[in-house]
């Protein structure tokens, strides 16, 4: 800090006043450092006094359950609006090492603010002090369409991505998630999976480049910042190796018209055999179609006051009906898929359709921020990938598994592998989730009930399930997707200070083999750990 400034000692004194910051605060000195930066700071940054601080911290929260009294907040929100401001932050806070509560504070980076564990915007260490750096502002879309090439800024979301896409090219997409509000900046560096993933790969499959801030506060693009940490970032995990500004994403062709269906059965439609028989089919498929199926409990349509299982299976064709049927027939049999099952539409129409809305709704829906896949319910999410069929014995575990609770408040969804995802490599970026798997399983809970009791009753259904999965899924390690972050399966120490040993037994879920190179880098690029939460990578610093 540049005391000898001569209008810093006025500056400050004003900042302080409009702020409501007295000395008594601990990082008074970290807004002084921001401001002597940049005068207009006041603009960006929000204390808990500011009356718009919760409405701000609230706006890209996602799951209730982490918007409570009990939760930790942040004690800055910070809202950059250029480059130079995130610079300003990273240095700053390195400069001063404010420690609170023994915790060195930290920076918590949100794009979209769907974490499955909430860690971008808040903490589950009660000692944990923290600024959120929220990237809102950081929503720019470029699209090169000779190139077949866009730059998106870290809070773009993806439905905002495929409607600036459609506007442009009826035959372009983007191969990454179907819930339409999740930011690309988060999705894209934990791997991001969607209906292209058996054409394509995933989002992080299909980055070029990118640009990143590094725990130095330094400007990097692939060139400069190596080939080591751009293999990082896609797919390693966020707020951890620095802060993405920008991604260089490559557009892949699709058809004009694509064909999205929908067949349910329960129980008493022989759901149990369909679903059985789905395992040996779904990733032999052609590379054109992906296949997912969602099983919960529904209320029995034939008897009162009962409930049964029901499977809805749901298929993204990169073609016409006409192709889809005689395919389906030969290969998938059992399923029975009819022409009425299925709706003829452009791709970007498809991302409306997988994500739960009336096949009328105009495009611009995706333009919404606002929405949420799981409306105002609480939920917890985990993981796991399957390599060998589950028997009919197992399935008929799940099915009382889910009866246990109420009418759609827990479920499964299994999505279909193979294609493209068994062509990569383990190793060609941070995701290891590749040749072998069938499908991904994701084993989620919803709730509306307010309380910890409530919370504890689902958490541990969820928790139970879980355990039942374990005979019929990945093993050695028990394989987990890292953008559903599940802190049940390891965390790293107080404020996300990190341990090597610690971190493997969470590390070696998400990444396998690529744990030990993941390490490397972060050793490399951050041996401080300044970018940390409670599953980052740590560096071999923190072991030694």
């Amino acid at each position: 800090m540049d005391t000898a400034h001569p209008s810093f000692p006025i500056l400050v004194a004003l900042f302080v006043l409009l702020l409501g910051v007295t000395s008594s605060q601990p990082y008074e000195e970290f807004l002084q450092c921001l401001e002597f930066h940049d005068s207009n700071i006041t603009s960006i940054v929000y204390t808990r006094a500011n009356s718009s601080f919760s409405s701000l911290l609230e706006s890209s929260i996602r799951n209730p359950r982490f918007d409570t009294s009990a939760t930790p907040k942040p004690l800055l929100i910070f809202t950059p609006r250029q480059i130079s401001h995130i610079e300003s932050a990273i240095r700053c806070s390195r400069a001063h090492r404010i420690q609170i509560r023994k915790h060195k504070f930290q920076i918590r980076i949100r794009s979209g603010g769907h974490d499955y564990e909430g860690l971008s915007y808040t903490s589950p260490d009660q000692n944990s002090s923290f600024l959120l750096l929220d990237l809102i502002r950081f929503r720019n879309i470029s699209i090169d369409l000779a190139q077949q090439t866009a730059w998106i800024q870290p809070a773009v979301t993806t439905g905002e991505l495929y409607y600036r896409i459609a506007e442009k090219s009826s035959i372009l997409a983007f191969p990454s998630g179907i819930c339409p509000t999740v930011g690309l900046g988060g999705q894209i560096s934990g791997g991001g999976w969607g209906t292209l993933l058996r054409k394509y790969g995933l989002a992080a499959d299909n980055v070029l480049d990118a640009t990143v801030i590094d725990a130095k506060g330094r400007i990097l693009n692939r060139a400069s910042m190596g080939e080591d940490l751009f293999w990082a970032i896609r797919g390693g995990g966020g707020n951890t190796f620095g802060i993405v500004i920008a991604w260089k994403i490559k557009l892949v062709p699709v058809p004009a018209t694509v064909t999205a269906c929908t067949v349910t059965r329960t129980l008493e439609q022989n759901a149990t055999e369909i679903v059985h028989r789905w395992q040996y089919v779904v990733d032999k498929l052609p590379n054109d179609v992906f296949f997912m199926v969602v099983l919960n409990s529904v209320a029995n349509p034939v008897q009162a006051n009962a409930t049964t299982i029901q499977a809805s299976f749901n298929s993204l064709y990169l073609g016409g009906i006409e192709g889809l049927i005689p395919m389906m027939d030969a290969k998938f049999p059992d399923l029975g898929l009819r022409r009425e099952n299925c709706v003829e539409m452009s791709w970007a129409k498809s991302i409306l359709y997988f994500a739960g809305f009336p096949l009328n709704s105009p495009l611009e829906s995706l333009l919404d921020r606002t929405i949420s896949a799981t409306g105002s319910a609480k939920f917890k999410g985990k993981s796991d990938y399957v390599k060998e069929p589950i028997p009919i014995s197992g399935f008929e575990g799940i099915w009382e598994k889910l009866k246990e609770v109420g009418v759609q408040t827990g479920g499964l969804i299994l999505a279909s592998y193979g294609g493209k995802m068994s062509e990569i490599p383990e190793s060609s970026i941070p995701f290891p989730h590749r040749a072998g798997n069938i499908y991904q399983v994701e084993e989620v809970a919803f709730w509306v009930e307010d309380g910890v009791e409530a919370a504890d009753g689902y958490l541990n259904w969820l928790r139970g399930l879980y355990e039942y999965m374990t005979p019929y899924v990945s093993k050695n390690p028990r394989e987990a997707y890292a953008n559903y972050r599940d802190l049940d399966i390891g965390r790293n120490g107080g404020g996300g200070e990190g341990d090597y040993r610690r971190a493997r037994s969470w590390g070696s879920s998400y990444y396998k083999n690529n744990f030990d190179r993941l390490v490397r880098v972060k050793t490399a690029v951050d041996p401080a750990n300044f970018f940390r939460n409670e599953q980052s990578i740590p560096p071999l610093s923190s072991w030694r």
